[in-house]
């Protein structure tokens, strides 16, 4: 079933009331595969009837909008977006601007998910690359039939450049703002002409940031800038441990604070509400709360890994079997065997979480940093006992979120909701986390155990390989928990079942405990984070005993895998990979480390070159990546997302751990949850692989090859192999 949208003019329909101009919506086909997070494989399989989507307006003013389906946190998706469109509409890039699209997921769902709007997994491009070519082609060759009409000539002859509509041979021209009346009354073509990317003007050239002016000059619009008349802060006291309850709580020195107006208890602990947010924090910490923590989580970090340890010594379900595993082992001339430790992490994003809120009679209104509209939609509708369609979001811009706000339990946002509710709607509310909220309540990467073994024949080629993982599942009692099949959930497992090494025989199991109460969470690159770190580790050291080059090793393994080959070459290539390293200061061990990896859709090879010192301290030089993101729609962005993912799988491998002591999160902000300073970023070079594949996210997948390049490269420089993270770089000393 083919899966191209069809377009309607929805200026004929008044999809716009009151816009002087032309829109026009794309209809999605009837049944959609699911294949991002958030859906069961059966619920997207069935006929839908989705309604239009407005993706652009041309107003007589000679603006084109483009709206936004997917929310702007510092990845360039509007700008992405607005890219695609103008390049088949042959608008002028400084007539565009960009707007979010309300939340509504019959018009503005993502076409990889089904019926459901959200951004997330990198889905943001590969989503809407055909959808948007489509609407801004039809918006040209409406804008053209128009021009042709006004100016009775053949529409064949009518040519648009940057914004402008001519006719050579008449001499004429116009603006799209002085045909917008009449392109309203056409009707879409049947055939919508597509350009070839050859012809392309905008896509894979630079193209200035619909975002960074407003940023810069700070009209941008975040949750913090909404002021609703009469609207009150809300800060929350949760509990010190996860699965806690309020058991009885004193406000009576919070109401004394100055601006403290009222204190309410929620299912997940107190709000203090107050006229503004240090008056609520204020308040917050005058509390006196008792909590019962008779089903609280208790267990520290050491506790939690001891048991994955136990879990890892019997067999898992099974995420892969390909090749008679157990034969190659039994017949092995050795074995190589290594274990891995990955803890939790937070998401730790420059602005943390907030809301607000906005109760009416059989209604809900709420402003934020919006990354899954409909989940928030559906949950937030269950508890008001309301109508989908009854809860309006309107999506602000986001300080990133890392796959925070994204939240699969619609979290923060039912907390905002819960504390209007508590206050029976009476005022708006904007529930305000702090850092130490964000590091001690919300959600993280789930902490992971890993074993891998390899069997080699007598020339020391691999012939089996196993893999055991053990740790949480994120999707399991999620709205998403469909996509978790025979006890697999794919977030855990992703990266390792799909292994891409031609190794004869590759068995893959899983344990998911059940009695750890650590709320968990994707996080930037999700499963990828540590398979992708535990995969490109033991294949170095595969290398190593076999005594070949690393990358030639790699290669050889991947001749089935041409994406991966070729940015695992550029790369090579590009880091002087095998030439000698300019010499440091006495003492000094240099060395350069390789590591691959595809997620989602895109592929990345990365080589790190670092310094150790004699002293066991280690700097980052250089990291030298190549990445292949398909067509590449805007190159600055994907430079500026592979060097944002630099730094930060960088403070993760360095420096990043939430730990346990007794079931209390032991970090609360960044001065012991650092992220790297600006000394510590290493010089990133980026060379993109020029493809004429489908776009796919460059959001997350440059985070996984980074710190298994590193580790490689420290091992190349000392002979140490580091199997956990953050590195414990106490052994390196000379």
């Amino acid at each position: 079933m083919s899966h191209i949208p069809h377009i309607e003019n929805e200026s004929r329909r008044r999809f716009l009331h009151g816009a002087a101009g032309l829109s026009l919506a794309i209809y999605l086909p009837s049944t959609l595969g699911a294949t991002g997070p958030g859906l069961p494989p059966d619920a997207t399989a069935v006929a839908q009837n989705f309604e239009p989507n407005a993706f652009v307006r041309i107003g007589a003013d000679n603006v084109v909008t483009v709206i936004s389906k997917h929310i702007e946190m510092g990845q360039g998706t509007y700008t992405g977006i607005a890219t695609i469109i103008a390049e088949e509409l042959d608008a002028a890039w400084s007539q565009v601007r960009v707007e979010g699209a309300p939340a509504d997921a019959k018009r503005y769902a993502n076409t990889l998910w089904g019926p459901f709007q959200g951004t997330g997994g990198s889905s943001a491009m590969a989503n809407s690359w055909m959808q948007m070519r489509q609407a801004g082609a039809a918006a040209r060759a409406m804008l053209t039939a128009a021009a042709a009409k006004q100016w009775q000539v053949p529409v064949a002859e009518i040519s648009v450049s940057e914004g402008l509509i001519s006719h050579t041979a008449s001499g004429r021209s116009g603006k799209f703002g002085e045909f917008v009346q009449l392109a309203a009354d056409q009707s879409v073509p049947a055939d919508i002409k597509l350009k070839d990317p050859k012809d392309f003007k905008l896509v894979g050239k630079h193209a200035p940031r619909k975002d960074s002016a407003d940023k810069i000059n700070g009209k941008a619009v975040y949750t913090q800038d909404i002021h609703l008349p009469g609207m009150l802060t809300a800060v929350v006291a949760h509990p010190p441990r996860f699965g806690a309850k309020v058991k009885s709580f004193n406000a009576s020195k919070a109401k004394a604070i100055k601006g403290v107006v009222e204190v309410v208890q929620i299912p997940n602990g107190v709000a203090v509400l107050a006229k503004d947010t240090w008056s609520a924090k204020k308040g917050r910490d005058a509390l006196r709360i008792q909590w019962d923590e008779s089903s609280a989580f208790k267990l520290g970090s050491e506790q939690i890994f001891a048991r994955y340890h136990e879990l890892a010594k019997q067999p898992g379900a099974v995420a892969r079997k390909t090749g008679d595993a157990d034969a190659a082992f039994a017949q092995a001339a050795k074995v190589m065997r290594a274990s891995y430790d990955f803890p939790f992490l937070a998401h730790a994003a420059m602005e943390p979480l907030n809301c607000v809120v906005r109760l009416g009679k059989d209604e809900c209104e709420l402003w934020n940093g919006e990354q899954m509209q409909t989940g928030d939609q559906m949950a937030i509708a269950a508890l008001l006992g309301i109508k989908v369609e009854q809860v309006k979001i309107n999506m602000l811009y986001a300080g990133g979120s890392f796959g925070r706000r994204g939240s699969k339990d619609s979290d923060y946002t039912l907390e905002a909701v819960t504390i209007a509710q508590a206050i029976k709607g009476r005022a708006p509310v904007k529930m305000v986390w702090f850092r130490e909220d964000d590091m001690k309540a919300g959600y993280y990467r789930p902490a992971f155990h890993h074993v891998i073994e390899a069997a080699l024949d007598a020339q020391g080629r691999a012939t089996a390989w196993r893999h055991r993982l053990v740790g949480q599942s994120i999707l399991t009692g999620s709205p998403f928990a469909g996509m978790v099949q025979n006890g697999i959930d794919p977030v855990s497992v992703e990266g390792a079942s799909n292994l891409p090494y031609a190794i004869p025989a590759i068995q893959v199991d899983l344990h998911t405990p059940s009695d750890i109460q650590v709320p968990v969470h994707w996080w930037r690159s999700v499963g990828s984070t540590h398979t992708a770190y535990s995969t490109e580790t033991f294949i170095d050291e595969l290398a190593v005993a076999a005594g070949q080059d690393p990358v030639a090793y790699r290669l050889d393994l991947l001749k089935n895998h041409p994406r991966h080959t070729g940015v695992l070459k550029l790369a090579a290539d590009k880091a002087g990979w095998g030439t000698p390293l300019t010499p440091g200061e006495k003492g000094d061990r240099r060395a350069r480390g390789v590591a691959v990896h595809e997620s989602f859709g895109s592929f990345v090879a990365e080589v790190a070159e670092l310094t150790i010192k004699p002293d066991g301290s280690l700097r980052v030089d250089r990291v030298v990546c190549g990445v292949d993101c398909g067509i590449a729609i805007n190159p600055d962005i994907i430079r500026a997302q592979v060097e944002g993912s630099i730094g930060y799988a960088l403070s993760a491998a360095l420096y990043g751990a939430i730990t346990f002591k007794d079931g209390v999160v032991e970090q609360s902000n960044f001065h012991d949850y650092p992220p790297i300073r600006i000394n510590e970023m290493p010089k990133v070079e980026v060379h993109i692989v020029a493809s004429g594949e489908k776009p796919t996210g460059i959001g997350e997948p440059a985070v996984p090859p980074l710190a298994p390049a590193l580790a490689n490269a420290i091992a190349a420089a000392t002979g140490k192999r580091l199997r956990d993270l953050p590195f414990k770089t106490e052994g390196l000393k000379a």
